[in-house]
């Protein structure tokens, strides 16, 4: 069973994907660490290796390669990424999507522990972060729907979404828990 875990920026994506494969014991990829890694090994930040991506399709069908390959090397797997959904399309789809400005903060409170994200040193505010966020949607927007001429960010695209603006990390792991239970048990019943 593959699990794709895809959301808005500050919704808590990475975090409940790495508390539900912990819990279920799976595999857990990163696609956005990955990246990270990625446009830090050139010298960028991830937003500059984005726009580079707005020009440059080899930034994403690399990685969107890479994905594709994931269901051949694992049998249950779970990963974080925006676009997995797509590549891995027998997958369980979930998106978690927050209000712009609590996601904007969420990632803030996150940058002033560590600077690990490689989101650029310009990020000092919680508004300089929304910026980001909203010029990164649109990035993210603009390549998916040139190079694979979908919406990313169409609801339709998954099996089950949850709004994590009011609630708190165990409360959106308990609700992603809860479905994917229900879910496992059709796909999986317990004899």
């Amino acid at each position: 069973m593959i699990i794709t875990i895809s959301g808005d920026p500050g919704a808590g994506k990475s975090t409940v994907a790495k508390k539900i494969a912990k819990k279920l014991n799976w595999p857990l990829i990163n696609m956005g660490k990955i990246r990270r890694l990625k446009a830090k090994a050139l010298g960028m930040t991830l937003t500059n290796y984005n726009k580079l991506g707005e020009i440059d399709p080899s930034t994403d069908y690399e990685l969107d390669r890479y994905v594709k390959r994931l269901e051949k090397k694992y049998k249950n797997f779970i990963i974080d990424s925006r676009t997995a959904w797509h590549f891995l399309p027998k997958s369980i789809k979930i998106y978690t999507t927050v209000d712009k400005k609590i996601g904007a903060e969420r990632v803030f409170k996150e940058l002033q522990k560590s600077t690990r994200r490689n989101e650029g040193s310009e990020l000092r505010t919680k508004q300089a972060v929304l910026k980001s966020h909203l010029e990164r949607k649109k990035s993210d927007q603009k390549r998916y729907k040139k190079y694979y001429g979908f919406n990313l960010f169409n609801k339709n695209n998954y099996d089950f979404i949850l709004d994590t603006s009011a609630l708190n990390e165990k409360q959106v792991f308990n609700g992603v828990y809860r479905y994917l239970k229900d879910r496992l048990k059709l796909v999986n019943p317990v004899k």
